[in-house]
């Protein structure tokens, strides 16, 4: 497997090679594309078809696997530079045209859905997701090479990071009685994580620099375009961090992944900035993106990130005048309040025209752990603001004061008695730290340019919906 691309890149013929590969179409009886998923790009085989039994060419259909042996030489047609000759083919897999679902025709993402169990087979998926295994890959790189340590925080937890209380409970018991909780398996209430930050900050705390990456959890019941139950997060720690130190990192950690990308995934990156261009068209044009994706993620890769505190961009936005065709539809009308996406994509498209990170958020909006400033109006808190999407990274410097941390807890209803161990990280050697999140499929939805973030993940998870 995986050969088909070593073959594309060849600069001369072969004679008897081997070649794995699904059938993507079969023409005239003749013209085999094949794919073994290394690549974008199909591989044509040329079959003798009055040399070849009926028998096996009418089981080479679409979704069939198969192995060919012939001989790589230069293409007689356009559209590639090498074709196999084919000496010999044997079908491994048989597909049933009459029920194999992915026909070689344009389906609708919806459908497709339906189908995730087969439709990575499709261009587009294939795309996706080796682009999703390079940044995956491209995350680590970078960490490491800073010297990061890798750990591995609780899918099961009795804490609620984020404090929203949209957590999946964990339990053995039967839900339709009322047992005591101290019978249940852990012997108190449990649930899926939202996050892996806050024992990431423990280990920060012996380690340095730490990263975690893994699965996250958030019953939030939202049918929206940007919204899973189950996705992945990034999320570095970083000890002696200030929030400059903290928004320096994510800076340069969103640049090395997207410019890894860039050089790694060049024709899935074509093809994608093909299929976005598409949508596009079908948008209405006050919804139309100014830049392709491919100009996106350079505009990212390329430009040097404004920072502007969140009462600068308050003032900003105020002050603006949006165009008839572009006005918020939620009006900034005084300081204080979060912000939409709309306002978010202002700052970036319109105003600054580059990246933006917003710091020093009111405190009100943002989280209990969040260092809270000498004004005691606003937190060390930070966003990273992308075009097309807004927010995509979240973070802050970390609240190291034990008195103003619990401070917070009681303001925001946090239990102290279930984060005593959070708190003993400020009463036994407490130093200034930092650290930020970021949603890695929304990373692979703005890399990819896909609208719907269910089409970024292999199998995803809905409200009403965990099948395969």
């Amino acid at each position: 497997m995986n050969k088909i691309i070593n073959l594309l890149s060849r600069n001369k013929s072969e004679n008897n090679i081997e070649v794995y590969g699904w059938v993507k179409t079969f023409r005239a009886n003749r013209f085999i594309a094949i794919n073994d998923g290394s690549t974008i790009l199909n591989l044509q085989c040329v079959i003798d078809f009055e040399k070849t039994d009926k028998s096996v060419l009418k089981r080479i259909t679409t979704g069939a696997a198969i192995k060919v042996i012939g001989d790589l030489i230069e293409s007689q047609g356009s559209g590639q530079k090498f074709e196999v000759k084919v000496n010999h083919i044997l079908i491994i897999g048989d597909s049933d045209p009459d029920l194999y679902p992915i026909q070689p025709k344009k389906h609708s993402l919806e459908f497709l859905r339906e189908k995730a169990h087969l439709r990575i087979r499709t261009t587009t998926f294939n795309a996706v997701m080796r682009i999703r295994s390079v940044l995956s890959f491209a995350v680590h790189d970078f960490f490491q090479k800073k010297n990061f340590f890798y750990i591995n925080t609780p899918i099961i937890t009795g804490s609620d990071a984020e404090g929203a209380g949209e957590m999946f409970k964990v339990t053995t018991q039967n839900y339709n009685t009322n047992n005591d909780v101290k019978e249940d398996f852990f012997g108190k209430e449990t649930h899926l994580t939202v996050s892996g930050q806050l024992e990431a900050e423990s280990y920060a705390m012996g380690l340095g620099n730490v990263y975690t990456f893994g699965p996250t959890f958030r019953a939030e019941n939202s049918n929206t375009t940007r919204h899973l139950a189950e996705f992945w997060m990034i999320e570095p720690e970083m000890a002696f961090f200030n929030l400059n130190d903290n928004m320096d990192l994510a800076e340069e950690f969103i640049k090395a992944v997207l410019e890894k990308l860039t050089l790694k995934c060049e024709d899935d990156l074509l093809f994608l900035n093909n299929r976005y261009l598409n949508e596009q068209k079908n948008k209405p044009s006050n919804q139309r993106s100014e830049m392709d994706l491919i100009e996106k993620i350079n505009f990212v890769v390329k430009n040097s990130f404004k920072r502007i505190s969140y009462t600068e961009a308050i003032s900003i936005l105020k002050n603006s005048k949006p165009n008839k065709k572009n006005k918020f539809k939620y009006k900034i009308n005084e300081w204080g309040v979060d912000l939409q996406s709309e306002h978010e994509r202002f700052l970036v498209e319109k105003h600054f025209k580059c990246p933006v990170i917003i710091y020093d958020y009111p405190t009100k909006i943002k989280a209990f752990y969040m260092r809270v400033n000498d004004d005691n109006k606003t937190v060390r808190a930070m966003d990273v603001l992308f075009p097309g999407i807004g927010e995509i990274v979240g973070g802050s410097q970390r609240e190291e004061r034990l008195e103003v941390l619990k401070k917070r807890m009681k303001e925001l209803h946090v239990d102290e008695n279930e984060l005593w161990w959070y708190l003993d990280l400020r009463r036994f050697g407490s130093v200034p730290h930092s650290g930020f999140g970021l949603g890695f499929e929304r990373l692979v939805q703005f890399s990819t340019g896909m609208s719907n973030i269910r089409d970024v993940i292999p199998f995803p998870r809905t409200p009403q919906n965990a099948s395969f």
